[in-house]
């Protein structure tokens, strides 16, 4: 394995992989090759995060797992369709944003209808939710007290511990659903110790029954012999200019606001910093139109690139290739799937020091860290980071981010962990 210069190579694939022990919270070690006694699970995935949801069926389908896959039109795809251990079953359908009011509640209920019809009628004793769906209260109570009248295991990868709390728009009822759910599960998935410690504090939930799992990295996404350089000149980026690309869903916890300030603060001085925004805004409208009158206000308006839209897969890759280094200025946040994205391209990353994304970033290496809030030594570790070394071998450094990423955020050990605890799960019913 390539190793990163004066740092601990990342864990073997081959080596045991730890699983907490549900009763003891004591490490276990399970081989990661070892074969689950699970035959058949359902994955509920809500519709959405294809590379999550794919990247899952693809890890325990590799390990002799069927899986009964509960998906959307988004989400039929080769590498499902012709995976003979996936079942697919498309309720959701049709789920674009276009389609009027009355189009999106009627194929909502019909969804919920199918879903409970499913339900009903489905093989598989445990169910896996990696998301909820479009009416969050229901799904967090009644739907899962169904599920429990029906026998059902539940297993449910939390991403988000509390995103009301994230967005700032928490309640009280919205604390209680989360909690009814978070107990009513059988076992809990999560992504950091930071996440599992608030499921205990905040929803009183027992820390035998959560345990943390490697975010499995995004090997969905194309990866063509697309170059650097040609990604660079499709979007009209100079082989002189230093592009930072922030990219995913626009929202106030997202801290675009610092970028652009720490942005034109470098701009001032130098006039080769080019800034790709590609991305989709969510939340309050307000926090994206005033980041767009700043822009254009400002000088730099003629530095930045803007592709304010959602971002398909097969163009993904071009804004990846194109930027020199991936921008993360968030002001809360637990982990970032974005980051291990740009990691599957070798892209580094300069990350606030929210959640754990410090931890995830080898200083140097494969990235810089920053203080949260903070535009200033946001300008300053950017500065920083165009005088590394990191840089100026980016080549080079790009493959050897890719191994790093690839084996410490591998979704065989995900499927490992995971499997281990359908297992016990199941075993325990027996």
């Amino acid at each position: 394995m390539t190793q990163l210069t004066e740092q601990p190579p990342a864990p073997s694939l081959r080596r045991p992989v730890e699983v907490r022990d549900q009763r003891s919270d004591s490490v276990q070690s399970l081989p990661a090759a070892a074969g689950p006694a699970i035959a058949h699970l359902a994955l509920l995935t809500g519709g959405g995060d294809k590379p999550y949801a794919l990247g899952m069926a693809a890890a325990l389908t590799s390990v002799g797992v069927h899986v009964d896959f509960i998906g959307s039109d988004d989400l039929s795809v080769p590498e499902l369709l012709g995976n003979p251990r996936v079942k697919f079953f498309n309720l959701r359908g049709d789920q674009r944003p276009e389609a009027s009011r009355m189009a999106k509640a009627l194929r909502v209920l019909s969804y919920y209808v199918r879903l409970i019809r499913y339900a009903a009628t489905a093989r598989p004793k445990l169910f896996h939710i990696l998301w909820n769906n479009k009416f969050q209260f229901f799904d967090r109570t009644l739907l899962m007290l169904y599920y429990r009248m029906l026998g059902k295991k539940i297993t449910f990868t939390v991403h988000n511990v509390n995103a009301g709390k994230r967005d700032l728009n928490d309640s009280f009822l919205n604390r209680l659903s989360l909690r009814i759910q978070y107990n009513l599960c059988h076992h809990i998935f999560v992504h950091t110790q930071r996440m599992k410690s608030e499921l205990v504090s905040d929803f009183c939930i027992a820390e035998s029954k959560v345990c943390v799992v490697p975010f499995g990295i995004n090997n969905t996404v194309p990866n063509t012999s697309l170059s650097s350089a040609d990604a660079k000149r499709q979007l009209g980026i100079t082989s002189s200019e230093k592009a930072l690309l922030f990219f995913g869903n626009i929202a106030p916890y997202k801290g675009l606001e610092y970028l652009i300030a720490a942005f034109g603060k470098l701009s001032t001085k130098d006039r080769s910093y080019r800034l790709l925004i590609a991305g989709n805004p969510k939340g309050p409208g307000g926090y994206w139109n005033q980041i767009r009158r700043t822009i254009a206000s400002s000088s730099i308006g003629d530095r930045v690139i803007q592709k304010i839209e959602y971002i398909p897969d097969e163009e993904t890759e071009l804004y990846f290739k194109a930027a020199d280094v991936l921008i993360l200025p968030y002001l809360h946040v637990f982990q970032s799937g974005v980051l291990f994205l740009g990691y599957s391209f070798g892209l580094p990353a300069i990350a606030s020091d929210v959640g754990t994304l410090k931890e995830e970033i080898i200083e140097g290496q494969t990235g810089f860290v920053f203080k949260p809030q903070d535009s200033s030594d946001l300008a300053s570790k950017i500065d920083q980071y165009f005088k590394s070394e990191l840089f100026h071998n980016l080549e080079t450094r790009r493959s050897q981010i890719k191994e790093y990423a690839n084996e410490r955020y591998s979704w065989s050990t995900v499927a490992a962990m995971t499997t281990a605890v359908y297992s016990k799960l199941l075993s325990s019913s027996r």
